[in-house]
């Protein structure tokens, strides 16, 4: 009897002990599912995240390369001197870096020197500084293009830097450097709900959407490497770099790692995955919430616990069924009911599977290692307009296959086929059966049986078909909004004409009609004096006409240093008739202690004439002693400050903003271009111009211009 009892206790011993293995061993296999399938789905967000960061950097990996190729900027490399090289490469880089997006471009000479840059006339402009301790310089010179990440020198702020040495006649004559930034690539990752980081070469953290990290390392920063980054000022005057506050967890058959850190105050178990980026030299990694994958295991364990609960049940039933034919009934009766509620649940998550299946946009298809189909979704059957019946079997070529790409499809489903397919997917064209066409992105995975075995391969088939007809709407909208610019730029240009020409043409027939007058009366030496101004009004169209056209060239701009004062006493020669006419009185107060500013004379001059003349007309219906207008100039910092000011009825408050908009005017006669082409002239000199109202009545306008040595 004690053997018997023993054994027994033993046997229960055991089977409890197998079914908490069982449960165990259930958990670490849902565990181990979910952890395959997160890190596929991180293998996807790191191929898009490094897919990004790789444009980024393409999209401007060609400009040093065009950039060193530049006439200009080898003839600037062997005549360092010259001001007019200088000034083209500067405004050559700048429409470079505003063309594409670039943070900065600049170009160094073989002393590490800046000679030019897209910054030129910025306070931060990189002109004059050295950056020969930088890495992409000391490759650069050495023949080899150069990428380097770092802080800036001038400017401190982050930035990759390409640069591509300046050849010659076999000779390096110096390196043209571009910097782009990759904040904006930071501030999305910081929008996201996951922790995604970038580290360099040293395993030091420098771009990441948790800040904390940010310049932290995943081991400790060896003294030689801590050297080198501080002789190279590649982080600034950054010195010590802390170990990042993680706890690294490698679990077995998977790739990933289990992350355990602090996030915002909190403890975090992330699943993270590295991605190197050989061509640059840094790790991307990605990280995801380990949420589910405890779900998993928790989910597995109390199935499991069920299972052998109703195995439990199932051997006390049949242990019982003799002696307790009743409660057998009962047991039997409860077992059916439970298998039925456990039915119901399989068919409910098969019918839920299905509607999900059902609801789906994008097509799904299942095929065979021999490129059967063996499942589509409605979404694909929509898409090609053929049933799954029709589908079903079919063998490539499918007969959605569009007939003028037959080719290309062979070679992509056979590259899918056999697993080569495009991590990104692919560009497919496919025929509707009702004979339009449709263009699909095809997304290809493996497709893997229970067991875990490779049988055959899923493709996701996403319609983009409206995205490709919006783009190719897009593409014709832009070009029509070009070609109307040109039109209203032809447009202002010819207006720019008619009113600047405006004044010296009315002033040679006023000179001619009194010419006619004088020759009549016989008056040799007056007739002289008014045919010498005919000819000097003529000269000065002539002038508008050569400025005006500058205008659209900067480079037929005849551009000089030119004194202020001599601006503004022939402007107020050029006013006096009208001045004189209307009885205006011009008060000149200059006090710029012989300022110079580097631009055209003329234009500058016919500036100070149209402000002159709208003052005339603001006075003219004033009182004689209050027709007075005052212009002044005075030193204002690094530049000039010239004001023109009348004692009129001012400007409506609402309409301040309005008066330097082309054919803006408050004259029944007025073109409404005077003061938009002032404002084009002054800006063109790399000034600026506002108005303001006085105190006591009356508008100023003050133009502000910089001043050279």
């Amino acid at each position: 009897m004690p053997t018997w009892f023993n054994r027994r206790r033993m046997f229960r011993l055991a089977a409890a002990a197998g079914a908490l293995v069982l449960i165990a061993a259930a958990g670490n296999w849902a565990a181990r599912y979910e952890l395959e399938a997160k890190t596929d789905a991180l293998r996807q967000a790191a191929a898009a995240h490094a897919l990004g960061l790789r444009g980024l950097v393409e999209r401007h990996d060609f400009l040093p390369h065009a950039a060193a190729r530049h006439p200009d900027v080898r003839d600037l490399l062997r005549a360092p001197g010259d001001a007019a090289l200088e000034a083209r490469v500067n405004d050559y880089f700048a429409d470079l870096q505003a063309t594409t997006g670039a943070t900065a471009l600049f170009l160094v000479d073989r002393a590490g020197l800046t000679l030019a840059a897209s910054n030129w006339n910025l306070p931060s402009s990189f002109m004059g500084h050295a950056y020969r301790q930088r890495p992409y310089f000391e490759d650069a010179i050495r023949g080899k293009r150069g990428i380097f990440y770092g802080l800036g020198l001038t400017t401190g702020q982050s930035g990759l830097f390409i640069a591509e040495p300046v050849r010659a006649d076999g000779e390096i004559l110096g390196v043209v450097v571009v910097k782009i930034s990759l904040e904006p690539l930071q501030a999305s990752w910081r929008r996201g709900s996951e922790p995604v980081v970038l580290r360099d070469s040293r395993g030091i953290v420098f771009l990441s959407s948790v800040p904390e990290w940010l310049f932290r390392g995943i081991r400790p920063v060896s003294a030689a490497d801590a050297r080198w980054i501080a002789e190279h000022a590649q982080y600034g005057k950054r010195q010590r770099f802390d170990v990042l506050p993680w706890s690294v967890e490698s679990p077995q058959g998977v790739d990933s790692f289990v992350l355990r850190t602090t996030l915002d105050g909190q403890r975090a178990s992330l699943l993270a995955l590295d991605t190197p980026l050989p061509e640059l030299g840094w790790t991307l990694t990605v990280t995801s919430g380990m949420k589910e994958v405890v779900q998993a295991r928790r989910a597995a364990l109390a199935l499991t616990a069920l299972a052998v609960a109703l195995v439990c049940v199932g051997a006390l039933y049949w242990r019982l069924r003799e002696k307790r034919f009743a409660e057998q009934q009962s047991a039997r009766l409860e077992l059916e009911r439970r298998v039925e509620e456990r039915t119901r649940d399989l068919q409910k998550a098969h019918a839920f599977q299905k509607a999900m299946e059902d609801s789906l946009l994008v097509g799904m298809r299942a095929r065979d290692p021999d490129g059967r189909i063996i499942y589509v979704n409605p979404s694909l059957c929509a898409m090609v307009g053929y049933s799954a019946e029709e589908l079903l079997g079919c063998v490539p070529p499918y007969p959605y296959w569009h007939p003028d790409d037959m080719e290309k499809l062979a070679r992509d489903s056979e590259a899918a086929l056999q697993g080569r397919a495009a991590p990104h997917g692919f560009e497919s064209r496919i025929r509707h059966k009702d004979g339009r066409d449709v263009i699909t992105m095809v997304y290809t995975a493996p497709l893997v049986d229970a067991q875990g075995q490779h049988c055959g391969w899923m493709s996701s088939v996403v319609d983009i078909t409206a995205q490709k007809q919006a783009e190719a709407r897009q593409r014709e909208q832009e070009l029509r909004l070009q070609r109307s610019a040109r039109l209203a730029s032809v447009g202002e240009m010819a207006s720019t004409l008619a009113h600047e020409l405006n004044q010296p043409l009315m002033a040679l027939s006023n000179f001619a009609v009194a010419a006619q007058a004088l020759a009549a009366r016989g008056s040799s030496d007056m007739l002289a004096g008014a045919l010498e101004e005919i000819v000097g009004q003529s000269k000065r169209a002539s002038e508008i006409v050569k400025r005006v056209r500058s205008l659209i060239n900067p480079q037929r701009a005849l551009y000089e240093s030119v004194a202020v004062a001599s601006v503004i006493a022939h402007a107020e020669a050029l006013a006096r008739p009208e001045l004189q006419r209307d009885g205006v009185r011009l008060r000149v107060s200059p006090d710029d202690g012989g300022a110079t500013v580097r631009g055209d004379r003329v234009l500058l001059e016919q500036v100070l004439v149209n402000l002159i003349h709208n003052a005339v007309q603001a006075v003219q219906d004033l009182p004689a002693q209050r027709r007075c207008i005052e212009l002044a100039s005075a030193r204002a910092g690094q530049g000039v400050r010239i004001t023109v000011a009348d004692h009129g009825p001012g400007i409506p408050a609402e309409r301040l903003d309005q008066v330097f908009a082309p054919f803006y005017t408050s004259k029944p006669d007025g073109l409404g271009l005077g003061l938009s082409i002032c404002r084009t002239i002054v800006e063109a000199h790399g000034g600026a111009i506002a108005v303001d109202n006085r105190a006591g009545g009356g508008a100023a306008f003050t133009v502000t211009l910089p001043t050279v040595p």
